[in-house]
């Protein structure tokens, strides 16, 4: 079997953030995120990394990442632009409504499928996930032939943010494996000191601090395509003429699993999240990553 395979999903506008966030350095030799996200799977024994971009930020993605991260393992990149793979009748669609943006992770996936030929995982980029996360996933794909997806969900009061709401994927866990996502745009703590999802009408839903939540970090078998591909063709149908609906990773994981098409494990971990959300974030991503490399968690320069 292959190495297993990290995705990176990197196309993102970054528009809350107010910058391509993906490039923000923070590391003291200037590292991003996700050099730690690479560095991580390569010592869990993950042999290729994938990442998806757009092309307009390739020229400065070769210069600020791959320069230092292509000498310690093979990359590749993928494209995700607004026109990639949509049929000529929901492209149409979408030019009637002017919309500008691709259409969302699941999209982003399917941009990457022909660079992916094992096992593999998906993250951000601009979120931290911790090598104990990389280990528990890495453990799951060596321990034969993957059949099943995995998830590493999250403790709902460790992935908010100071700044503002938050979009999570709400997970219903029973036995060891994901029942249901929930995907929840507009979630914060709130005076009360707990934690609500406020829906477009108004009303709110009080979430508990414990509830696990995807923070996309997903692995899946290589045969997933054809199934994801069936689900996005779903979508495009019923969306194109809406100009910033998005096919989001956990609302196709809770396709699968609702169709009997994938089970998915959850592997547990207390791994720690940080992300860089919005702008404010950065300063905090930055003394993390500082305590992390003082502990010898990281060595000084990540890549040698």
């Amino acid at each position: 079997m292959n190495k297993p395979i990290i995705v990176v999903l990197a196309a993102g506008m970054g528009s809350r953030y107010g910058g391509l966030k993906q490039m923000d350095k923070i590391g003291n030799n200037g590292e991003v995120l996700l050099d730690y996200s690479v560095f991580d799977a390569k010592r869990a024994g993950f042999g290729k990394a994938v990442f998806i971009i757009r092309h307009d930020l390739e020229a400065d993605f070769r210069e600020l990442v791959l320069s230092r991260i292509g000498g310690s393992i093979q990359c590749e990149l993928a494209f995700q632009e607004m026109d990639s793979l949509i049929p000529p009748d929901a492209l149409a669609k979408s030019k009637e409504v002017s919309r500008t943006k691709p259409w969302g992770t699941t999209h982003a996936l399917l941009c990457a499928r022909d660079l992916i030929d094992a096992p593999f995982i998906v993250i951000n980029a601009d979120d931290f996930y911790g090598k104990e996360a990389y280990e528990i996933m890495g453990s799951y794909f060596a321990g034969g032939a993957v059949t099943e997806g995995a998830i590493v969900p999250y403790r709902l009061e460790k992935t908010l943010s100071p700044q503002g709401t938050v979009t999570r994927g709400v997970c219903e866990v029973e036995n060891g494996y994901l029942m249901t996502v929930d995907e929840l745009t507009t979630i914060a703590r709130e005076g009360d000191g707990k934690i609500y999802n406020t829906a477009a009408d108004g009303s709110k839903r009080f979430l508990p601090d414990a509830t696990p939540v995807s923070m996309n970090f997903w692995g899946f078998p290589p045969t997933i395509f054809n199934d994801l591909q069936r689900y996005f063709d779903e979508f495009l149908a019923s969306s194109a003429g809406q100009p910033k609906s998005e096919c989001y990773l956990p609302m196709a994981a809770d396709w699968l699993i609702k169709n009997n098409l994938l089970k998915i494990r959850s592997l547990e971990t207390d791994s720690p999240w940080f992300g860089v959300t919005y702008k404010e974030d950065r300063e905090a991503a930055i003394k993390r990553v500082a305590e992390f490399t003082a502990a010898g968690v990281y060595p000084q320069a990540l890549w040698g």
